[in-house]
């Protein structure tokens, strides 16, 4: 199969052999698909290399044989972002996750247009921790794994003054978490699932209790890979909580 001026956006480049690159790259019409690029690498700075590098929108030309197809040429689509601090931080999990869970060549249009989305917000002044949560919930639904967010599992009604766990095979379940107890870390506000639902920011509580159980539901879909943005994210926090004493998120806070 021949691939000719086919828009798509980098998620991963790394080093093959001595002057290749392997580039994975999420495509509308053909899923993800894994590059070739022969030569690409050296002394001399080849012009592909800018096109090539993750988040970056390109057309592409590639010949496909198996699993990998062979990368012919490239362009860059637009200027790129260029992402400092949290906001790159954020970049890398959006790519790391898509690159987890979205199949080879199988064709996602849905996804393709919501990692658009999240691209133009990562590079934008809106809310990381909104922008992550929307597309974690994009990402669910595009590879058909998302819920119903306005409704339960037993397809009841979300009460906004309630709190409940998602569960990955059943949906939302409500729970009944003593206000003290740590477990109501693990659940997330009814208000904030309904927000959602409707694809509007919630409260500030409730933004902040999508984290974990989204976490958990993208967890078990993910089996026992475990994304590395986790770890860094993990280790990043101790580092700072020990610095300050306390956990302190800024306005721009990945909520990874």
């Amino acid at each position: 199969m021949r691939l000719i001026g086919e828009p798509g956006f980098v998620l991963h480049a790394r080093a093959w052999r001595e002057t290749s690159l392997l580039v994975e790259v999420l495509t509308e019409g053909h899923g993800r698909i894994g590059l070739l690029a022969r030569g690409v690498q050296g002394g001399k700075r080849h012009p592909l290399r800018a096109a090539l590098q993750p988040l970056q929108a390109i057309r592409f030309d590639a010949v496909s044989r198996g699993e990998l197809a062979r990368l012919v040429a490239a362009e860059a689509s637009d200027a790129g972002l260029r992402l400092t601090g949290d906001a790159a931080l954020a970049a890398f999990y959006v790519n790391e996750l898509t690159l987890q869970l979205a199949p080879r060549q199988v064709p996602q249009p849905e996804l393709f247009d919501a990692y658009a989305r999240v691209r133009h917000r990562l590079g934008s002044s809106d809310p990381l921790a909104w922008s992550l949560r929307r597309y974690e919930r994009d990402l669910l639904d595009a590879l058909g794994v998302g819920f119903e967010w306005h409704c339960d599992g037993d397809g009841q009604p979300i009460d906004p003054a309630a709190r409940y766990r998602l569960d990955p095979e059943h949906g939302p379940r409500r729970q009944v978490v003593d206000r003290g107890h740590s477990d109501r870390q693990g659940t997330a506000t009814g208000e904030a699932l309904l927000a959602l639902a409707a694809d509007r920011p919630p409260q500030r509580e409730g933004l902040a209790s999508l984290r974990r159980p989204l976490r958990e539901v993208l967890a078990h879909h993910l089996g026992p890979r475990r994304l590395r943005s986790w770890t860094l994210f993990e280790e990043l926090g101790r580092v700072l909580r020990r610095s300050n004493g306390e956990s302190q998120a800024g306005s721009r806070s990945t909520g990874a």
